[in-house]
């Protein structure tokens, strides 16, 4: 298995956070990656699935192509809208769903929507237009249809596992038409359209199938045993782990991954806060100054802006990225206790909600690659850490892609979309 990864095309801004935020780098990006691959590895590509992360998401024409300046950038992840908390409340109320209790936040994609849908009133936008995940809207380019949604991607605006169907009244609003029809994880809806086969220079025939979220992704690559819980150090910190039932609490998710129920919760901080101050060459280089055996004694908190989703829900939170040292590896250490203390508290958390406590983690990402980090997490965790950073997120889209179109799932549930 070949694996290749870039950083997100920077598209008419220098400022690498709105070039995350610009769906066209999502898709320059993709377009660049297929051409690492050499013309014999492009023509065995038989199918397709991608992850992106669950939180971030934009308005787009149904066509797939984005509106206008600012209009036409995703709202990410780490955005909190407690402006749009009591609208929320009042669209899932009555609502006991767990669909419900995961949408209902001002950190949730139903508080980006709403802030998305306000900001095109009030800009007179009219017209038909359609809310989209990051995975979601980079599927609907495959296809050149953008009605689908993958279920992972959608908790958090509002859809729900076990009843399959929008939470409280958001089927019932004067914008439901632009919510996604939803499809299962591993669902094969069609073949990649000319456009997106020739820029991408792979097959016609190449299937295009329902992907997932970024975490859980990397929890099919991990495929973690009993007592395993997963830490995924990406661009953000995600905690995954199994649970015999679903699990109904604030701010954490509860996916359903071949057959079973998988419990997380997805930090705004993450790996993603030390590219703000320093390189991938410096953090390893600085990385082997760090004493992973002795505290710093700073007390940081690596948040990229104001607002938390878990361990805890609070648009509010504030970052702490000071005092800054002079010592740019103290500085470094410092912010990696701090986003292991993000983990301590989201492992703490879940067992309160609940969960049975971990025996070990299995780390993946780009922070399982740093192994003074691993050292320090083992410490102030208390628990053997095992680093797995080839087990990423891209190669468990490539096994739910293969599983798709295997001999054994042709004629399972997991077939092409009805007919519109």
């Amino acid at each position: 298995m070949v694996e290749h990864a870039c950083d997100y095309p920077v598209t008419g801004s220098n400022h690498q956070q709105d070039s995350f935020c610009d769906p066209s780098g999502w898709r320059d990006g993709l377009i660049s990656l297929c051409r690492r691959l050499d013309a014999g590895q492009r023509l065995a590509v038989a199918a397709v699935a991608i992850a992106g992360t669950s939180g971030t998401l934009l308005l787009c024409h149904p066509d797939g192509s984005l509106l206008a300046g600012e209009q036409g950038l995703a709202l990410p992840y780490w955005q909190a809208c407690p402006e749009q908390s009591g609208a929320v409340g009042q669209l899932l109320s009555g609502s006991s769903s767990i669909g419900a209790a995961i949408a209902n936040s001002a950190t949730s994609s139903l508080a980006r929507a709403l802030r998305l849908l306000a900001r095109s009133q009030a800009a007179g936008l009219g017209g038909e237009l359609l809310l989209r995940h990051q995975a979601d809207w980079l599927m609907g380019w495959l296809l050149a249809d953008w009605r689908w949604g993958e279920e992972g991607n959608n908790l958090r605006l509002g859809w729900d596992l076990q009843t399959a169907c929008w939470a409280g009244r958001l089927d019932n609003q004067p914008w439901s038409s632009a919510l996604p029809q939803i499809r299962p994880s591993g669902a094969r809806l069609g073949r990649l359209s000319s456009a997106a086969a020739n820029l991408l220079d792979l097959p016609r025939s190449c299937q295009v199938v329902s992907g997932s979220t970024d975490a859980n992704a990397a929890v099919l690559a991990a495929d973690p045993g009993e007592g395993d819980g997963i830490t995924v150090l990406g661009t953000t910190l995600v905690l995954k782990q199994f649970v015999a039932a679903p699990i109904h609490a604030p701010g954490v998710s509860c996916h359903r991954v071949a057959g079973r129920w998988l419990l997380g919760g997805a930090s705004n901080a993450g790996a993603g806060i030390l590219r703000r101050f320093y390189s991938d060459r410096q953090i390893r280089e600085l990385s082997r100054q760090i004493d992973p055996d002795q505290d710093t004694g700073l007390m940081l908190r690596p948040l990229p802006g104001i607002g938390e989703r878990f361990p805890v829900d609070d648009p509010q939170l504030a970052p702490i990225l000071e005092p800054r040292p002079t010592s740019d590896a103290l500085y470094l250490q410092a912010l990696l206790e701090g986003l292991t203390r993000i983990e301590q508290a989201g492992w703490q958390r879940l067992q309160e909600f609940g969960a049975p406590a971990i025996d070990r983690l299995i780390t993946l990402g780009g922070g399982a690659r740093n192994p003074q980090w691993r050292r320090l997490r083992q410490r102030m965790l208390q628990r053997p850490i095992f680093n797995r950073p080839r087990l990423s997120a891209a190669r468990g889209m490539a096994l739910l892609a293969r599983s798709a179109i295997s001999p054994a799932t042709q004629n399972g549930p997991h077939t092409s979309p009805p007919p519109r």
